[in-house]
């Protein structure tokens, strides 16, 4: 009985995963777990029963936490332009504008993935996606089948890290801090992993001439009447829009100083969208033929999610709009984006409600579960039990880093991002903010890590999306009419390692160029104690106009 008292906090957390490892759904071992040890406890005069009494508060405060909101919306918005095609468009743009280049059609599968990322944020979505359009035409021409796999899980995970992901959300809300800046600190590894890819990419290229090969002459769709690719028109209209972003800036730099990097990218963005569309709307309403195929069709076809992302991300980083709003908005540019290329309808509007309804259920239940469990656990003193054993390893904060963030990627192994999020990140955080870390890094560090989730064998998520689109057998292909070999899970499997490896690299940097997140928190104003006055003379405060009180008193004598 003695033993049990003294480490009743470890039993139940080892409890807790021997359960989840036989499989037993999450919410229910939770909350199960949580309530069990709570009875025992209480009988063992460690917790008092009337802490159980908090558990209805503390889940109507989960169901009235704001914050969560955005979670509906963003899955809303991904699922209604995953289901309208935006995928196959862009696909489609980005493979004809990149396929001539040897492994362009590689490349273009990380760039689509990094926009369905800062558009959709669901994995599924973006691998099964991408699976289906993708896939095929990559083994059509003959691609390596474990690149073409890999490229296209390790795109689809994309959407963990680039905001507006919903693991973001979550990891905000556990840790108790801005999902604003959670998306700021994000941004800079997610766009850095896109470059890791496509440099991975060009090397295996020109490593392996035969494992990405170009995109034959007789595949390129959008060619000139006089056989060219139309390419120079595609560069001016760059430069074009580019000079008129920069200069049409300036006044709003200016006028707005000490303004952080993201927000000065996502002006930028917005003023070279909106003059390369307006140039190419006039181009085509006037019939001008100043611009050629491949370039009105980049326009017309990148644009719009451009847009989108403003409407979601920048109207976040600038301040206009909180996360929940800009994910309504985000939802509502989806819903106008769908009806613009008329690809809306009833049934396509009520399968994305009905799965994102699924979605926002599990993302509750989930976070109960999480609630009770943390009640007990805590009750047993269970979170002392996590920090003395943390924060006694050797090697001070970088030895508790270094051991979350391994003990963060074996359980990836088994357990998906959501599950990870609920159990481990109330332990951890409150740990970490006693250390001094900065917890917005922190999220970051452990998103970045929680990313391997959905692209470990054999339990990878992605990797499970992906062989359900992948062919099984062997096929004849519609356009060349040759047999193609089917793609072996093993394929499958191999092809996530290099992306996995290139994913635990993004976690050393992370940890040790933490500046790759903090950026986040320039243009802040930090006011030292000295700085710092409290009214002790005649002035006790001022009124709504910003007065003294006294010259208040005087201005209306």
């Amino acid at each position: 009985m003695e033993f049990l008292v003294d480490n009743l906090a470890p039993i139940m957390f080892f409890n807790l995963i021997v359960f989840l490892l036989l499989g037993f759904p999450v919410t229910f071992t939770l909350s199960a777990i949580g309530v069990l040890y709570g009875l025992v406890a209480i009988e063992l005069d460690m917790m008092q029963p009337a802490l159980f009494q908090a558990l209805p508060q503390r889940v109507f405060g989960i169901v009235e936490n704001d914050t969560l909101l955005a979670v509906p919306f963003f899955t809303l918005m991904g699922l209604i332009l995953e289901r309208s095609g935006m995928a196959e468009d862009l696909l489609d743009t980005i493979g004809q504008l990149f396929g001539p280049l040897r492994g362009g059609l590689a490349i273009a599968v990380v760039l689509v993935g990094a926009m369905l990322a800062a558009t959709t944020g669901v994995v599924s979505a973006s691998v099964i996606s991408m699976g289906l359009i993708s896939l095929p035409i990559m083994l059509r021409y003959g691609y390596d089948r474990k690149l073409a796999t890999g490229v296209i899980a390790a795109s689809g995970t994309l959407s963990q890290i680039i905001p507006p992901s919903i693991v973001l959300i979550i990891l905000a809300d556990q840790l108790g801090r801005s999902i604003g800046d959670m998306y700021r600190g994000a941004m800079l590894p997610g766009l850095l992993l896109v470059v890791i890819y496509i440099l991975y990419i060009v090397v295996m290229s020109y490593i392996k001439p035969k494992s990405a090969p170009a995109l034959p002459p007789e595949a390129r769709v959008y060619m000139e009447p006089d056989g060219s690719r139309g390419l120079t028109s595609l560069v001016v209209l760059t430069i074009v829009a580019s000079a008129v972003a920069y200069f049409g800036s300036q006044h709003y730099f200016a006028t707005h100083p000490n303004i952080p990097m993201d927000e000065h990218i996502v002006v930028l963005m917005l003023l070279w969208g909106m003059t390369a569309w307006l140039i190419a709307l006039a181009n085509k309403l006037l019939k001008l033929k100043m611009l050629s195929r491949i370039a009105e069709r980049v326009v017309f076809v990148m644009v719009p999610p451009l847009f989108l992302i403003f409407l979601v991300l920048g109207t976040i980083f600038i301040g206009v709009a909180t996360p929940t709003e800009g994910g309504a908005m985000g939802a509502v540019g989806a819903i106008i984006m769908a009806v613009s290329r008329g690809r809306l309808s009833w049934k396509l509007l009520r399968q994305a409600m009905e799965s994102t309804t699924r979605l926002s259920c599990f993302v509750v239940f989930i976070l109960v579960g999480s609630t009770v469990f943390s009640l007990s656990f805590r009750g047993i003193n269970g979170d002392l039990w996590v920090e003395h054993l943390l924060i006694d390893m050797p090697g001070g904060e970088w030895g508790f880093l270094i051991i979350v963030s391994i003990l963060t990627f074996l359980l990836a192994f088994f357990l998906d991002f959501f599950e990870l999020a609920f159990i481990i990140v109330p332990l951890l955080g409150p740990i970490a903010d006693k250390m001094g870390i900065d917890l917005i890094w922190f999220g970051v560090l452990l998103a970045v890590n929680m990313q391997t989730s959905f692209m470990h064998p054999p339990f990878g998520f992605a990797l499970f999306f992906l062989r359900s689109v992948a062919p099984k057998e062997d096929y004849t292909d519609k356009v060349t009419g040759e047999r193609v070999k089917r793609v072996a899970t093993t394929d499958i499997y191999w092809g996530s390692v290099p992306f996995i490896i290139i994913q635990l690299l993004m976690v050393a940097a992370v940890l040790v160029f933490p500046g790759l997140v903090t950026h986040y928190k320039d243009g802040e104003v930090l006011l030292e104690d000295s700085q710092i006055q409290f009214g002790t003379e005649s002035t006790y405060g001022s009124d709504s106009y910003g007065f003294g009180m006294d010259d208040a008193a005087s201005s209306f004598q």
